[in-house]
């Protein structure tokens, strides 16, 4: 499972012009489920995003979570992220779920992230969604739960 997580101030997803998601100060997570990707991969990186210490406290540290400034979550599934470049000039996405899984992988993410309290916004699984933010900061990290240190 792969996720880019961008702090934001603002952001929105629409589809077709309409807007089906917003959301104030918080984070945007682009989504990717990898084939293979299981309930640890669901649990660590729920957890990983619900305690992420990326926000500043009053001393203008990055030392608060998105659940202690009492953020909220824009969630986009964003297969490409699998995007294997190294041949050619065509990414191969082999190692993305197949749709049905990773859209209950999916659901399943947002469910969770809500269980810890958080609210959450989401786009559209499969569909061709424009997502609009203002990146705080900036900060954008990576996190790939895959990469896990063991």
């Amino acid at each position: 499972m792969r996720v880019v997580v961008q702090r934001v101030s603002k952001a929105q997803v629409a589809i077709g012009g309409e807007v089906v998601g917003s959301i104030g100060t918080g984070l945007v997570v682009l989504l990717a489920v990898g084939s293979g990707d299981g309930p640890d991969d669901l649990a660590f990186m729920t957890r990983k995003l619900a305690g992420l210490r990326i926000f500043n406290d009053f001393d203008g540290k990055l030392n608060l979570s998105v659940t202690d400034v009492g953020g909220e979550i824009l969630l986009i599934s964003q297969f490409t992220l699998y995007g294997d470049c190294r041949k050619g000039n065509r990414p191969s996405f082999t190692r993305a779920a197949p749709p049905a899984e990773a859209d209950e992988t999916y659901r399943k993410f947002a469910e969770e992230l809500r269980a810890r309290g958080l609210r959450v916004a989401t786009g559209r699984f499969q569909a061709m969604m424009s997502v609009s933010l203002v990146n705080e900061g900036p900060v954008t990290l990576v996190i790939d739960s895959k990469k896990l240190l063991r």
